[in-house]
């Protein structure tokens, strides 16, 4: 049976963070515990509502049973929280982060996560309530950006690919910017992920960049932006992640699970136009 939840961000994110590196009391499976499609494990997975959970859905509804596993979803609004329940262990898994993201959480949290292969990828866009070209963009424009250092460098390649920003290394961010990689003097705010969709209709501001997922909650599409990152050879493909050393059989089914022919298609099926892209 699928149980699906929802916590809402607000609050908890702070609350949250005051214990984001304590370790969890639940217990794990054993690993040596085989699965039995007549008696399903429970696996409790912790994703974003759009798409993160819809695949999980899909899976939980067409491919769990038959493979022994019962997955249950708790969905978060935001990007700190389900980092840790993991950590804490009200959850088994979670599936919403890229890599550069879960290495900086890492760096700065000190969780102890291990991560299967990329599932997809949500290219980032730049929307704009006020101008429907790039090049429309004037000098001085304000633009809405994370404060997120693993995705705000995502969001300058894409100004760049649009032309408004030039020169961007991997190190670069909105506080370092010169003149000569910035010559339209883009003035730049930064914000929590969750909040940029809401800021695509401030009056005071140009353009905002938002992460894929809140394209997708939002009813938005990638076709409507401004401009879209480029899904070739992106290193910010999404993927399921548990626990170091609690990689159950319950978990690593679902791994595979993830990666089957059945998913592409769904994803591919769902979301044609590319906001989702399978990366495998």
């Amino acid at each position: 049976m699928r149980k699906q939840l929802t916590l809402v961000a607000t609050g908890l994110a702070a609350l949250f963070a005051l214990t984001a590196c304590g370790g969890g009391t639940s217990t794990t499976p054993s690993a040596e515990a085989t699965l039995d499609p007549a008696n399903p494990t429970v696996v409790k997975v912790g994703a974003v509502p759009v798409p993160h959970a819809k695949i999980l859905e899909f899976i939980d509804a067409n491919l769990a049973k038959e493979a022994g596993i019962d997955i249950e979803v708790t969905e978060f609004d935001d990007y700190q929280t389900p980092n840790v329940a993991l950590s804490e262990g009200s959850i088994d898994a979670n599936y919403y982060q890229h890599l550069p993201w879960l290495e900086d959480q890492i760096k700065t949290k000190g969780y102890n996560f291990e991560h299967g292969a990329g599932v997809h990828i949500e290219p980032y866009a730049a929307f704009s309530d006020k101008y429907k070209e790039a090049s429309e963009i004037p000098d001085g424009a304000t633009v809405a950006i994370t404060n997120d250092p693993s995705n705000q460098i995502r969001a300058l390649r894409v100004l760049e690919s649009a032309g408004l920003l030039t020169g961007i290394e991997d190190d670069s961010a909105v506080l370092t910017l010169t003149d000569a990689q910035n010559p339209k003097g883009l003035k730049f705010e930064e914000n929590q992920p969750e909040i940029l969709i809401t800021l695509v209709a401030d009056p005071k501001v140009d353009v905002a960049l938002v992460n894929g997922n809140f394209i997708l909650q939002a009813g938005l599409s990638t076709e409507d932006a401004l401009a879209v990152e480029s899904v070739e050879n992106n290193p910010y493909a999404n993927f399921l992640a548990w626990r170091a050393g609690e990689e159950t059989p319950a978990i690593a089914k679902l791994d595979e699970l993830l990666h089957t022919d059945q998913v592409r298609d769904y994803i591919t099926e769902t979301w044609p136009n590319g906001d989702v892209t399978p990366a495998f």
